[in-house]
């Protein structure tokens, strides 16, 4: 009779996906062994994709296993897997110390993240799976969020469009503050005006990843100073357990006079200066709201070089008028709101800003730390 002996001990560790919410800080990379579109659309945070099957072998083998037979996909994935981690191992390992420890995943099943972690594990380094893959990890990410956001106090950065919200808001993180830029983490300006030109928005999932990472990397003794955006920024949606703690939180009121504001908008959206007809292609979103003549209007003044008049038209028509209004219909905290001001619209003014609210921010601590 035939003797099976064992030839090497396998010692890949395994960890929940809720485990590794709290302990992804504590390996030497995390690898994403999907292939390059499911990463595209979200990874785990600080993730590196070493795929065990790029997107068109995945298709291929997927094809095969449907039309085909299941043995025969099986072979080829297995030839294809084989071939893509030898790859991995010659670029990517050979450099590694024996110390190094990865956290390894792929979607769900571990066939893919399985496959690279055996060898790495063979090779002697420590390897550890998280179970369920991407699939639990963004399961478990969702029902984390709220109870999160949920840690922390927020100032919530009010004013209307053009008052210089985000330059305050990068003034702040400049000068050491903690800052959920949300509109910075979905690549868009939140507006109907606000498509950043060549950007395209991440996924939703990946945009309730990257909020979930930076409030992972957050003191909870300190302020998070946030803008008071509304429940969408472009096409993402803010996760409702985030939007609800900002709502119920204390609001600065950013003021600037009218002028600042148009001179601030020309400088940040620079691009619609430098491209007229991408600006009055865009201003055709606001139809509804303002009426086909208006926008007309709005077209030909810009194409006739008076770009200025027509942003100061958007904020006095346009954007003004509901901001009041849905500041205290939604922000708990807007009628009590302190008002603060720059001396002008520029950066260095926002700065200037920043510091005096830092420093205004730290007496008070102070001042409450002394009391009796």
């Amino acid at each position: 009779m035939a003797r099976i002996e064992k030839v090497d001990q396998v010692s890949i560790e395994r960890i929940s996906a809720e485990e590794t919410l709290g302990k992804l800080s504590l390996f030497s990379d995390v690898i994403d062994a999907r292939s390059e579109g499911e990463y595209a659309e979200d990874h785990l945070p600080g993730a590196l994709n070493w795929p065990s099957l790029h997107d068109d072998e995945r298709k291929i083998v997927g094809t095969q296993y449907k039309q085909i037979s299941q043995f025969e996909a099986k072979k080829l994935g297995a030839a294809l897997v084989a071939k893509n981690i030898a790859a991995h191992i010659q670029r990517d390992v050979l450099g590694k110390p024996r110390e190094w420890q990865p956290l390894v995943y792929c979607w769900r099943g571990g066939k893919r993240s399985g496959a690279l972690a055996l060898i790495l594990d063979q090779i002697g380094f420590t390897v550890t799976l998280v179970d369920g893959g991407y699939k639990a990890f963004r399961a478990a990410l969702v029902a984390d969020l709220p109870q999160l956001a949920a840690r922390f106090s927020y100032q919530v950065i009010c004013g209307p469009t053009g008052s210089g919200k985000t330059r305050l808001l990068q003034a702040l993180a400049a000068h050491g503050a903690q800052v959920l830029d949300l509109e910075a983490l979905a690549h868009h300006r939140s507006s109907v005006l606000g498509l950043i030109p060549g950007v395209p928005q991440p996924s939703q999932k990946a945009f309730d990843s990257r909020i979930w990472a930076a409030l992972r990397g957050f003191d909870p003794a300190c302020p998070v100073y946030i803008e008071s955006e509304s429940k969408k920024v472009g096409n993402l949606a803010v996760p409702e357990g985030l939007i609800t703690a900002m709502r119920a939180s204390p609001c600065l009121q950013l003021e600037m006079p009218e002028g600042e504001r148009v001179a601030l908008l020309l400088e940040d959206y620079d691009f619609f200066v430098r491209d007229i007809e991408f600006f009055c292609e865009r201003l055709l979103a606001l139809t509804k709201a303002c009426g086909k003549s208006t926008v007309q209007d709005w077209q030909a003044h810009a194409r006739n070089g008076d770009v200025a008049q027509v942003v100061r038209e958007l904020l006095v028509k346009h954007y003004d008028p509901g901001y009041l209004q849905s500041m205290r219909r939604n922000f708990d905290q807007f009628g009590t709101a302190r008002v603060i001001a720059p001396r002008d619209h520029t950066v260095a003014a926002m700065a200037e800003l920043a510091q005096s609210l830092l420093a205004t921010g730290t007496k008070q601590k102070s001042d409450l730390a002394i009391e009796p």
